[in-house]
């Protein structure tokens, strides 16, 4: 797309957010462009947050399915649309509600902590939920003689484990993006780049994990950028955060660690379907009652520890 009919595009956006009192919530990993007429950028759960907080009428959520549905959970009287009905997460998908249960009944003393990037219908089977910037404060946070299980991200769920020592079950989900991330592409980047700190997410194998000089969540890769002293580094977790690096630090180098670290599902939302789901406000997404009161309280209680 070229640069005329982006800031057409985007000109009709921001016209139409106003007569729709719509605000516009666009992940760290979307395209540029998107992230460019979005009012919030940022992690998902935050996101929510601030939409939450706003007299908005609309959430115009450019991220995926789960991310959406927490905006309903938090926000029940606004309309919440995600551009690409088809914009989900793998990790996501990889436990549902019928699933817990029977994990849940095999070990019914467990504490069940869920990752944010789950589905409304497995927040509402779980007792606390996290981030990745507060994963460990969360499961620090539990009875110690209680058993823990993580759900869904292995990775995650193991980065924890050494950082609280606590012995946790952990469910055999993954990102497909950040899994795919080996040593080998670091080690590569680390050898052109030698002056370069390297940031990684937890997502990422624990083995990736182990060559960082910064583990931490993509807005904590951000404010690390921002405020370290170094002039380099290399980011290890989906290339759209290079847009907003760039941005908040323009003197300074970002290299990936990997040019496949791309997420397919968040790059569906485009400009165009922005455009379209303010005109039709569709496709929507909300949360049964009953399931998003539960999904809440599991929301809140991780509220209460960070």
């Amino acid at each position: 797309m070229d640069q005329k009919t982006i800031q057409e595009l985007s000109d009709k956006i921001l016209k139409l957010k106003k007569e729709r009192k719509a605000v516009i919530l666009a992940h760290f990993y979307q395209r540029p462009e998107v992230q460019d007429v979005a009012d919030f950028i940022g992690d998902s759960l935050a996101l929510s947050q601030r939409a939450a907080n706003t007299d908005a009428e609309v959430i115009v959520f450019c991220g995926v399915h789960f991310m959406a549905e927490s905006a309903s959970i938090l926000s029940p009287d606004k309309i919440v649309v995600l551009p690409d009905e088809n914009a989900g997460c793998p990790m996501a998908d990889m436990v549902d509600a019928i699933q817990l249960k029977r994990k849940k009944q095999e070990i019914p003393d467990a504490m069940v902590v869920c990752y944010v990037n789950t589905s409304a219908d497995v927040k509402a089977e779980s007792d606390i939920a996290c981030t990745s910037a507060n994963a460990v404060n969360v499961v620090a946070s539990l009875p110690e003689d209680q058993p823990v299980l993580f759900v869904p991200d292995k990775n995650l769920g193991h980065y924890i484990v050494t950082k609280t020592g606590r012995d946790m079950i952990l469910w055999q989900g993954c990102c497909a993006t950040h899994h795919h991330l080996l040593t080998a592409d670091v080690l590569k980047a680390k050898e052109e780049h030698p002056e370069a700190l390297v940031m990684v997410h937890p997502e990422c194998r624990p083995e990736v994990v182990a060559l960082a000089d910064k583990v931490t969540s993509t807005a904590g890769m951000i404010n690390f950028a921002c405020e370290s002293e170094a002039r380099e580094f290399i980011v290890a977790t989906e290339m759209g955060i290079l847009h907003p690096l760039k941005k908040r630090c323009p003197d300074k180098h970002f290299y990936m660690a990997s040019q496949s670290l791309i997420c397919p599902n968040m790059k569906k939302i485009t400009l165009d379907k922005i455009y379209q789901s303010l005109v039709t406000l569709e496709p929507r997404v909300s949360v049964p009652e009953e399931i998003r009161e539960r999904a809440f309280v599991c929301l809140e209680r991780m509220l209460e520890v960070v």
